[in-house]
């Protein structure tokens, strides 16, 4: 998570842009975005230089080559050398917006190859710095962010989106690293895994996911076949917002992933066909949200009568999941408890008509500052034959950061590597009494319940009798204590006649 120090440096850059004319927080958004790119681009190749130079390798598919580019615009060629970030900053201003804006910016355009979902992403993008003092500044800015690596961009993204729906001009919000990071651990992708993200956003979860793969299996990355499968095939996703299809595409090249199969639409309309597709779901769907019917798919529809999107989301991964595959997802905590008939078809589909293995609920805080709506991680497996012999729950009360809008780190507060243990150790947890923080629930006292998916419902509160003494022994104390008092205040009295 963005520390104290960074938030300012952001800030700085944003009142930069702001002091020299850019009004529209989206327009700022998507400027910082390109630089913080190109920045990350000559990062990640000059620390793969730095590796290649220690072990005397050759440098493989780098960014960067020796010798020219042809920039197709303007029918020349510029050194790729002038293209990278740490060269064209020492520029002095004018040399530096001519280069950036002209150069630059085309070439970012370019490297994802013809008809790539990056280039597609990319093609209706302008480069709207046009001055060259302020480009000038916004680099010192953007320098001055002491970088993590890829991960910085998405901290930055993280608070610049809260800055964003802080101003009321956008609804989208980014789900915090940690969470993601907790829901890749507890499904443990694999190379044999396809993975999709029906509401990807900026990618964080395919990312997270590509992360995982790369520790736990970089040995078999080293299998050419192996490693282009992880760079095309394996990673999917779809968003309606183009700005953060952008943002998806240049998070997953900055991670190794050149060719993802991401794609710029309404996942939930005709356009996404997708139907006994993926191993593996991962996703945190927009909800409190309503469609027109017609931009809701018929077999959608079909499934269950409703125009909520946290619904539909749920419905779209139960169809988008091949037989035996698996699905981690965020939902409000209305879906867990609503008392419509939409809200209990989608629960009744996931205990009777699939494997329902987990519900975890969250705090509220951990989407502030964007929002204090309570969650809960919802964990299934696509069978369509049923399966759910008993759902397993666990109440997080601490992520790790306070709950308020700041959301400083308490690290000793922390249910997530709990979660973590127990979700792959369930045997053990078969015993636990329904006073624990985790415990099982048969599928038929769910059923029993309205299908009501609740933590609460379930948790049994251990309530301590608290005894009196008699109203007697209670009114002769009281007595005493009063003797006590008027001795006490005669004493005193004598003290001030005397």
């Amino acid at each position: 998570m963005i520390t104290g120090e960074k938030k300012q440096q952001v800030d700085n850059i944003w009142q930069i842009f702001w002091n020299s004319g850019f009004t529209q927080p989206s327009a700022i958004f998507e400027q910082i975005t390109y630089l913080l790119f190109m920045k990350m681009l000559d990062e990640k190749q000059l620390e793969k230089e730095s590796i290649a130079n220690l072990t005397g390798d050759k440098l493989l598919n780098p960014t960067f080559p020796e010798g020219d580019w042809h920039n197709p615009s303007t029918d020349q060629d510029i050194p790729y050398n002038e293209l990278r970030w740490h060269v064209f900053k020492e520029f002095e201003p004018s040399h530096m917006l001519n280069r950036v804006r002209n150069d630059v910016f085309i070439f970012l355009r370019s490297i994802g190859g013809t008809g790539s979902a990056y280039s597609k992403a990319m093609e209706d993008t302008v480069f709207q710095i046009t001055n060259a003092r302020l480009l000038s500044r916004v680099v010192e800015g953007i320098e001055e962010l002491a970088s993590d690596g890829a991960d910085m961009m998405g901290d930055v993204y993280e608070y610049m989106l809260g800055k964003m729906a802080a101003s009321g001009t956008n609804g989208q919000f980014r789900t915090p690293r940690h969470i993601i990071r907790m829901m890749v651990e507890l499904m443990k992708p694999t190379l044999d895994d396809t993975i999709c993200d029906p509401a990807m956003g900026s990618a964080g979860f395919i990312m997270e996911a590509a992360k995982y793969i790369h520790e736990h299996q970089s040995d078999e990355l080293l299998n050419i076949e192996t490693m282009n499968r992880f760079r095309s095939e394996i990673f999917h996703g779809s968003d309606s917002d183009a700005s953060m299809m952008r943002i998806g595409c240049m998070n997953m090249m900055l991670h190794d992933v050149d060719e993802p199969q991401l794609f710029y639409r309404n996942s939930l309309s005709d356009e996404n066909n997708d139907t006994n597709k993926y191993t593996l779901c991962l996703a945190n769907p927009p909800f409190a949200g309503s469609l027109d019917q017609d931009d809701i798919a018929p077999s959608l529809r079909a499934t269950v009568k409703t125009k909520k999107t946290e619904l539909l989301f749920l419905a779209l991964m139960m169809r988008m999941l091949q037989a035996g595959g698996r699905c981690a997802s965020i939902v409000p905590d209305t879906v867990l408890t609503g008392d419509a008939q939409a809200y209990k078809t989608i629960r009744s589909a996931l205990v009777d008509d699939n494997c329902l293995q987990a519900v975890i609920t969250m705090p509220s805080g951990v989407f502030q500052p964007y929002s204090g709506v309570s969650t809960a991680i919802i964990i299934f497996t696509k069978t369509g034959t049923g399966g759910t012999d008993k759902v397993w729950f666990y109440d997080m009360r601490a992520d790790g950061f306070s709950l308020t809008t700041q959301r400083t780190p308490a690290p000793e507060q922390n249910d997530i590597p709990d979660i973590i243990s127990r979700f792959h150790h369930l045997d053990a947890e078969t015993n636990r009494n329904r006073k624990e923080q985790s415990f099982f629930v048969s599928a038929d006292e769910i059923r029993a319940n309205g299908y009501d998916l609740s933590y609460k419902r379930y948790h049994e509160v251990e309530r301590e009798a608290v005894v009196y003494d008699a109203p007697e022994v209670i009114i002769a104390r009281m007595e005493e204590r009063q003797k006590a008092i008027d001795v006490a205040f005669s004493e005193f009295k004598k003290l001030l006649n005397s």
